[in-house]
């Protein structure tokens, strides 16, 4: 038993490499392709771009594992279902669930590295990955020049912008001192406008400038006297071209420590405090909206005691509607005390409107804030628990349908994880928008795949027919379906006699 044991799980292992190290890849060109503009052609070292994919790659692990499981089991028991050695085994006296016993060993040790990652890894990587994304886009050569203040980024220059547009790209009042030679702010470049380019191999720096004038001190002598003229070459001009030497421009990183506070860079404990500061500052926010809306003597009060602990709760005693006839009250009075009422009551209920409209953004960007924290909570468990819950699937189906390689399993393995991927991705904006439980929405998928992976996983145990193509045959040939589309010999051989 032990040699059969350690036959299932090499033929386990073997694939699920394979197909976690492909799955990676594929997740990874969806990130490439969502980041290419940030990473190709900015001049970065090769080894910026390695470390950025590494920690993209990091973050896709615990997508890849379940779909590596997924794949590998049915390919596993696919195989062993096509060499007939899964029949040999079963006819020797092993049962199936005895036999997918030592990978359900292996898949469990897969689930918890999984929750490992996802826990104490990934949001280490994911604050790295943040913060060298963002040293990326915002400390290239062209984005150091800033509005209203002198960058002194690059060595030798100092560069002052008054205005930059940022859909047109246009700099306006462009100041710039070059101190290449050492000798001081001996050469100014003053330009009304102007554009930043790159040159094609990143090393330099084109500043294109328009209607301009440059001055230069043009003394080279000893100046031994304070009274001695200082002469200088003043130039005009409609457009002059800067290129500047950025070879040796080290990109600056960002303080990792910065993107720490967000829902991917934390760890599942500073989720649950993270949430709970989150709700207590949306009941306080709450409590100051309620206490904003303008009610009658009554509400006003029964508003305030709600939020009072129970032991400062007071007992309100509300006057039965019966015994007030407002109706009746409000047809006594005279008609400009009518008047008079009716305005009063149209400015509170404009000043409310105006008090919910003025806190309903506010109060729904809280909640989408907690929901997020809530669905990464979540999804840590509900990804690590899929490993296991896609083994039960996987392996009785490679068992059911016999085929190995990379054929029919990686066609069934990609529909039900594309299904299982979307279920997830609804799922998940549904929850973020508050529309259902966020436990309900994560968790719904996961349970649903889980039963469908009982359901296989008795059908195969039991080796049932309900799933075997052979029957399907049997029953289509039984019905002859196909028997209206023949031409019957009645007619053949009317059309004979005919003739």
């Amino acid at each position: 038993m032990n040699k059969l044991n350690s036959y299932i799980i090499k033929s386990f292992i073997g694939p699920f490499l394979l197909t976690f190290f492909v799955s990676i890849f594929v997740l990874l060109m969806q990130f490439l392709w969502k980041y290419l503009d940030d990473l190709v052609g900015k001049g970065l070292e090769t080894g910026i771009i390695i470390e950025l994919i590494s920690y993209a790659s990091m973050s896709l692990v615990p997508m890849a594992l379940p779909l590596a499981v997924l794949l590998a089991s049915i390919m596993t028991f696919g195989n062993l279902g096509e060499r007939f050695e899964l029949l040999a085994i079963k006819a020797s006296g092993v049962s199936l669930l005895k036999i997918m016993r030592p990978l359900i060993f292996v898949s469990l040790f897969i689930t918890l590295f999984a929750y490992f990652l996802a826990d104490q890894v990934i949001p280490v990587t994911n604050a790295k990955f943040r913060a060298l994304l963002w040293s990326v886009k915002e400390q290239r050569p062209e984005m150091i020049i800033k509005e209203g203040i002198f960058s002194n980024e690059i060595d030798g220059y100092s560069i002052k912008v008054k205005k930059r547009d940022n859909e047109t790209k246009l700099l306006k009042g462009l100041m710039i001192y070059d101190h290449t030679d050492g000798r001081g702010n001996i050469s100014v470049i003053i330009a009304d406008s102007g554009y930043v380019n790159m040159s094609d191999d990143k090393q330099y720096m084109i500043l294109d400038l328009y209607s301009g004038i440059s001055y230069n001190d043009v003394q080279t002598g000893n100046r031994r006297r304070i009274k001695d003229t200082k002469p200088f070459r003043q130039e005009t001009f409609k457009h002059q071209k800067v290129v500047i030497n950025v070879k040796d421009f080290d990109l600056k990183r960002a303080d990792e420590s910065y993107f720490k506070d967000n829902y991917l860079t934390l760890s599942n404990k500073a989720l649950v405090a993270s949430i709970d500061t989150l709700s207590m500052k949306y009941s306080e926010r709450e409590k100051v909206m309620s206490f904003a809306i303008r009610y009658n003597d009554v509400l006003d009060n029964a508003v305030k005691n709600s939020y009072k602990p129970d032991t400062l709760k007071i007992t309100m005693l509300i006057p039965d509607s019966n015994q007030v006839h407002i109706d009746t009250i409000f047809a006594s009075l005279s008609q400009p005390m009518k008047k008079v009422i009716l305005n009063t009551a149209q400015r509170l209920a404009q000043q409310n409107q105006r008090i919910l409209l003025q806190y309903q953004s506010d109060l729904y960007n809280r909640m989408v804030q907690i929901n997020k924290h809530l669905i990464a909570w979540h999804e840590r468990y509900s990804l690590s628990f899929a490993c296991l819950m896609f083994f039960f699937i996987g392996a009785p189906l490679g068992a059911i349908i016999r085929k190995g390689g990379f054929g029919m399993p990686v066609v069934v393995s990609i529909l039900l994880f594309i299904a299982y991927y979307l279920f997830t991705v609804i799922g998940k904006k549904v929850a973020r928008e508050g529309v259902w439980r966020v436990d309900t929405v994560v968790w719904l998928p996961s349970l649903v795949f889980l039963f469908i992976g009982v359901i296989l996983t008795h059908q195969a145990v039991t080796d049932s027919l309900l799933l075997n193509k052979e029957t399907y045959n049997r029953i289509l040939k039984s019905l002859n379906i196909f028997r209206f589309l023949k031409p019957s010999k009645k007619n053949n051989n009317e059309d004979t006699f005919s003739k």
